[in-house]
């Protein structure tokens, strides 16, 4: 059986790409880069290793010893990591980081492409194996958007565009055409979370991908803990790219999102 490296952040998608990967007949070396992995990924998985992303060295050996060439790397990990200080990076990671122009998320990856292309390692589209998580064109749930939502939902998707085209973020929170929030070096939950109190219940979250999405990495997803970030601060409506974005725990977020009067769309 071909072997695949998985290289795994936070959230249920890696536990969607293994199962995926496995039912394909692939053999999967996963290896956890946080400590809050989700632990049902060792299920599916014919090898696992915790190996923290700031490791870059020791995981590049791993897959040289195990003979992977080919990866997709999915999951949530945010850069706060660099600048927390919870782990110091390898030697590689200091070299990559060392030689970066800047520290913008798709410099940070696709620097660390090529160097698995010094390995003969192929980095493949986050997408490839679970395509059909991405919903089409829609409202999701049973609830409307109402036309005040669908003018917010038009405004917030332009905003989060403009955010990505600058490689600063994908979410943007807004409320009665006024942007709350915008997603940085925080992350998507945090974001909800920060503009949904200002805007002090009803606001509207826009979640796309970036004008020039690299499907290898950062594909937008949504999931479970977005719909409960929202709950938490009375959000009232989400906008997603249509056929671009990730809904992972689909039933799930639509149960809580009917639970709680929540209307979700696919623009």
């Amino acid at each position: 059986m071909e072997r695949i490296g998985l290289l795994a952040g936070i959230g249920s998608l890696p536990v969607e790409i293994a199962r995926a990967a496995k039912e394909l007949g692939y053999e999967v070396y996963a290896v956890a880069l946080l400590k809050d992995t989700d632990a049902r990924l060792k299920d599916y998985a014919d090898d696992y290793r915790e190996i923290n992303v700031l490791k870059v060295g020791k995981i590049l050996k791993h897959l040289r010893q195990n003979d992977i060439h080919k990866v997709t790397m999915i999951g949530k990990v945010t850069k706060e990591l660099l600048f927390a200080k919870r782990a110091l990076p390898d030697l590689k990671a200091m070299q990559i980081l060392m030689r970066v122009p800047d520290r913008k998320d798709d410099t940070i990856m696709l620097a660390i492409i090529e160097e698995l292309k010094k390995i003969d390692v192929e980095v493949f589209d986050q997408t490839e194996l679970i395509r059909k998580l991405m919903p089409g064109k829609g409202v999701l749930t049973r609830r409307q958007p109402t036309e005040a939502e669908r003018r917010d939902m038009e405004f917030g998707f332009q905003m989060a565009k403009e955010i990505g085209r600058m490689d600063v973020g994908q979410t943007v929170v807004v409320k009665d055409m006024a942007v709350m929030a915008l997603e940085a070096i925080e992350g998507t939950d945090a974001c909800i979370l920060r503009g949904g109190k200002l805007a002090g219940g009803g606001a509207v979250v826009a979640k796309v991908a970036k004008p020039a999405q690299d499907s290898r990495f950062d594909v937008p997803t949504v999931g479970l803990k977005t719909l409960q970030m929202m709950v938490e601060t009375g959000a009232r409506a989400l906008v997603i790219e249509a056929d671009a974005t990730l809904l992972a725990e689909r039933e799930a977020v639509i149960d809580l999102a009917e639970a709680n009067d929540i209307t979700i769309m696919a623009m």
